[in-house]
């Protein structure tokens, strides 16, 4: 079985080393780069099956990485930063990353990201039903089940829940669903969206105060999980 591979682009050699020996270890295979020109070198000559991406870079900017990338690289992009402001994150987030933690993260669930990220890019195309614990979203079909019982939404919950499942894992900040959802004259109508969400949460979590599936990235948008 091919392991999957992973790009690290990160000017840090103790950053790098740290997240070669994790992932070594968890059978994946890692290339690495210490700038932004020789990541995305990287990256169109190995087309890695997911990068792992730094904002900081020494002679470019991750985000100018991010906009280089996203005209040709469609696999999942991580970022790994230490700035954590809302600024960068939704930026990082509309510019096609996939997901974002700072540093210092948490390993395991840097790896949990991980396994979900390659997992989304595997299965996207596929017309199989989306499974998620007690849920199963049939997009062909547009039919939802909870515990094996018919779940009945009105055609904006649906479209909502499509999206989220269409992206499982990733962060989708509020404009970009708005903008997906209800068209580019909406991005800033949150109120939509929250009311939405509050509804999608009544209908498919077991406790919509505490949710499991659509969960709040505070400041920036939901994660389907």
């Amino acid at each position: 079985m091919t392991k999957d591979e992973i790009l690290i682009i990160d000017d840090e050699p103790q950053i790098r080393k740290l997240l070669r020996i994790s992932l070594e270890s968890n059978d994946y295979k890692v290339i690495q780069a210490a700038s932004g020109q020789e990541g995305l070198a990287l990256a169109a000559n190995h087309s890695p099956d997911l990068i792992l991406l730094d904002i900081g870079l020494p002679d470019i900017s991750g985000h100018e990485v991010l906009e280089q990338l996203k005209g040709w690289f469609h696999k999942s992009i991580i970022i790994l930063s230490v700035q954590d402001s809302e600024q960068d994150i939704v930026r990082a987030l509309d510019n096609g990353a996939i997901d974002y933690l700072t540093k210092p993260f948490r390993t395991q669930e840097l790896l949990a990201r991980i396994r979900s990220a390659i997992r989304r890019t595997q299965t996207e195309n596929s017309d199989a039903p989306i499974v998620c614990d007690d849920l199963e979203i049939d997009l062909i079909a547009r039919s939802v089940r909870k515990n094996d019982a018919l779940i009945k939404l009105t055609p904006t919950e649906y479209k909502l829940l499509a999206l989220f499942a269409r992206h499982e894992g990733m962060v989708l900040t509020h404009q970009y669903i708005l903008k997906e959802i209800w068209g580019v004259g909406h991005q800033t109508e949150t109120q939509y969206l929250r009311v939405f969400v509050a509804q999608l949460r009544k209908k498919l979590e077991d406790n919509p105060n505490h949710p499991t599936h659509i969960v709040t990235e505070s400041g920036v948008g939901y994660r389907f999980s």
